[in-house]
């Protein structure tokens, strides 16, 4: 499977937000996550960057 985690930027670092992401999707001005699941978070920021190969998802808070 080729799900990814999506971690905060933070201090300098990265805090875990929510494991095996599958869908990622634009809503409101905010991102509606969605793991393999079923959990959903609504995220109230940006994505700063996505990284395929490494499975990563880096957001900010804006």
């Amino acid at each position: 499977m080729c799900e990814t985690n999506a971690y905060i930027e933070k201090d300098g670092g990265e805090e875990l937000y929510l494991e095996n992401v599958d869908v990622l999707k634009p809503e409101d001005g905010k991102i509606l996550m969605r793991n393999i699941f079923g959990e959903q978070k609504l995220f109230e920021g940006s994505i700063k960057e996505i990284s395929l190969s490494r499975h990563k998802i880096i957001l900010r808070k804006e």
